[in-house]
């Protein structure tokens, strides 16, 4: 596959290349590897596209997570507790899972577990190739890649999703590149406040 389009945001690839250029190119290696034909394995049952071959979100993302898990790409999980007040909240931001519990439990609150989930993480850098519905991609850049940056386990986070010229090989509702690039910057130059790059794939 190549990379058709790509946009930093908050200086994320320029924090990659000064302190993490090796790790980037070995994503880029992992990209370019990629043979997107071999994952064009989805028979199309829509109105529009009946019969004709698509792209495999699963067969593409299998590809990838074989790819990373095999050059030590590890799913990192992020936990936390939630409070029904902001203040509480507020407080609980610096607090380690322990000190969090018993910071709700000293205010008679019941303590309320949650977590966040990223496939790929390795040197505080965490990837989403993201091939599924709008919504997932959403959460990915204003809420997991943010959890996880406030939460001081990534630096930077890395969004791969298709263009818009993937994405008409595919199903139906798959997010898209141009789409999601529109989404951040209509929330302004600092929204969402992680270092991000995401990037546009297209086969090669």
């Amino acid at each position: 596959m190549k990379i058709a389009r790509k946009h930093s945001h908050l200086n994320g690839e320029e924090w990659l290349l000064v302190h993490e250029r090796d790790t980037y190119q070995e994503i880029l290696d992992v990209i370019e590897a990629i043979d997107a034909e071999k994952c064009r394995t989805k028979i199309s049952k829509e109105k529009s596209k009946r019969g004709k071959a698509l792209y495999s979100p699963i067969a593409l993302n299998t590809e990838f997570d074989k790819r990373f898990s095999a050059l030590g790409w590890k799913s990192t999980r992020y936990s936390y507790y939630v409070a029904h007040n902001f203040e509480q909240l507020e407080a609980m931001a610096n607090m380690s899972l322990d000190e969090q519990k018993q910071y709700l439990w000293d205010q008679d609150i019941e303590p309320i577990f949650s977590y966040n989930q990223t496939d790929h993480v390795k040197r505080r850098i965490a990837i989403e190739v993201q091939f599924g519905k709008y919504a997932f991609v959403a959460y990915d850049l204003f809420v997991k890649h943010v959890v996880f940056y406030t939460g001081r386990v990534i630096n930077v986070g890395i969004e791969i999703l298709p263009t818009k010229t993937m994405q008409r090989k595919m199903s139906s509702g798959i997010a898209y590149y141009e789409g999601e690039l529109h989404n951040i910057l209509r929330h302004g130059r600092s929204n969402p406040p992680v270092p991000l790059v995401i990037i546009g794939l297209e086969p090669a």
